[in-house]
């Protein structure tokens, strides 16, 4: 997929419309996820999807592949949810109907769960880290993304993010072995 994506982006680069459809169409349903599962609705994380891809195009030309293409892409997304966060009235509660439509298209490390309510749980927990740690879990589990890659993304070096991942395990691990409550109790 590595040389596809290099292809794309030199095509993309070139003026070539159908390239950067392309490339969309192959990182869309991703950051569209990474996104929804930080501002907490679909419409929000589609004008940030909407917003990313923008600053994407309009620098593709700058993209000098020190980093794969996903990452610098995750880079940006990661940029334009940082500044959308900064914004007033942005730290407002999710709601009962968020925590019903939470879930994302695409594969999260959760899905497998055999219980909906330990998934639905950690998920809530997940929510509860600090802001960092947070952010350093959704972009290497729930994205897929490498140590460096994620690092990279957070411009933080990969003993830091081993750290804030560190502290983020352990803190699940100690609520996983909480008993699990149902929602009505949060």
């Amino acid at each position: 997929m590595t040389d596809e994506v290099e292809i794309l982006c030199r095509k993309a680069c070139n003026g070539e419309h159908a390239a950067a459809s392309d490339l969309v169409r192959m990182f869309y349903a991703r950051i569209f996820a990474y996104l929804r599962r930080f501002c907490g609705n679909d419409d929000d994380a589609a004008d940030l999807t909407q917003k990313t891809f923008g600053k994407a195009w309009s620098s593709l030309n700058s993209f000098q592949h020190r980093s794969s293409f996903s990452t610098w892409l995750h880079g940006i997304a990661h940029h334009v949810y940082v500044d959308w966060r900064r914004k007033p009235n942005r730290n407002e509660d999710r709601s009962e109907a968020w925590w019903e439509a939470r879930e994302a298209e695409s594969a999260t490390p959760f899905e497998d769960t055999a219980q909906k309510d330990m998934a639905h749980q950690l998920y809530y927990w997940v929510d509860q880290l600090e802001e960092e740690q947070r952010q350093a879990v959704h972009l290497h589990y729930y994205q897929g993304l490498s140590l460096n890659e994620t690092a990279e993304v957070l411009g933080i070096a990969t003993s830091t993010l081993k750290y804030r991942l560190k502290g983020a395990l352990e803190f699940l691990r100690s609520k996983t072995a909480e008993p699990i409550r149902h929602q009505e109790q949060l």
